[in-house]
């Protein structure tokens, strides 16, 4: 794997191993199925190939960032808005 790849491949992984902290099925699931994609694709050496699959991670960090906001937006919502004044 070229130099500049390989620390952004590293990057992402420590970006989306930070976000799985708060992962609605736990931090240890999240951390496994992370572990297993990675190795999954260790042996990947095309430059293009390994562009795609940094883009994917890319993908899964706005979505999880997403999904967080959501979540929190929820709570937020259901803290300060009561059962029948929902707008």
């Amino acid at each position: 794997m070229a130099t500049p790849l390989r620390s952004e491949v590293i990057r992402l992984y420590k970006n989306l191993l930070y976000l799985g902290r708060e992962y609605p099925k736990g931090e240890d699931y999240f951390k496994d199925r992370l572990k297993t994609a990675f190795l999954k694709n260790k042996d990947v050496t095309d430059p293009e190939k390994i562009k795609e699959l940094i883009a994917r991670g890319e993908y899964v960090i706005k979505e999880l960032e997403a999904l967080y906001y959501l979540r929190k937006y929820r709570a937020m919502k259901q803290r300060y808005y009561s059962e029948g004044n929902t707008e």
